[in-house]
């Protein structure tokens, strides 16, 4: 019964999905996202913490399609920022900004901190949900530093000031195939597919 489900990841954001489809791998499921659903409205994320966001895409888009949907929302917290970006990481730097953008911004508003007070961690909250029901909701967190610029090509986001210490390089030059035994969406995901193999008798009613 497993093998004939399908998921859908609820973003339009082609570099994340292909994270969390690499990091569903091995997978029973079929993955969609939303960028094959031409008429599905965009969930506006007005959740004040990422399981809120993550809780309010998959709830709003498994109503509308009732299929099995994954929720996701991640960011990084600056901790002399005071957490920021925060929930507002993807528009730290304005509406329809880029990453490079945001990691400008970041970049500028540390400017003057030595690498001992640039602590920051990444977090990423997942949900699934069927129908507008919840059915359970995970987090993963991953520690590091940020970086005094940027580097690095591989990865999204703050990949390329981001820096896992005893590596000492950030997630945008130790590459996917690293980033992905370590990071916070896999840490999250690795509970889901936890509760995914627990979860077969509830799943079976879909």
């Amino acid at each position: 019964m497993l093998s004939k489900l399908e998921l859908l990841v609820a973003t339009r954001n082609r570099k994340k999905f292909r994270e969390i489809k690499q990091l569903l791998k091995p997978s029973r499921f079929r993955l969609s996202s939303l960028a094959d659903f031409a008429n599905l409205p965009k969930v506006k994320e007005t959740g004040k913490s990422f399981k809120e966001n993550a809780e309010k895409k998959a709830r709003q888009i498994s109503r509308l399609t009732s299929r099995l949907t994954l929720g996701e929302d991640s960011g990084l917290c600056v901790n002399a920022l005071g957490g920021a970006p925060g929930i507002y990481s993807s528009r730290f730097a304005g509406l329809h900004k880029s990453d490079e953008d945001n990691n400008n911004k970041l970049l500028r508003k540390l400017d003057c901190l030595p690498l001992s007070e640039r602590k920051a961690h990444y977090v990423c909250a997942i949900a699934l949900a069927y129908k507008g029901k919840i059915l359970a909701s995970f987090e993963g967190r991953c520690h590091g530093l940020i970086g005094f610029k940027k580097r690095g090509s591989s990865g999204f986001g703050y990949d390329p000031v981001f820096i896992i210490p005893h590596r000492n390089k950030t997630f945008a030059q130790l590459g996917l195939k690293v980033k992905h035994t370590m990071s916070h969406r896999r840490k999250a995901i690795r509970k889901l597919k936890a509760f995914l193999r627990k979860a077969e008798d509830i799943l079976k009613r879909f």
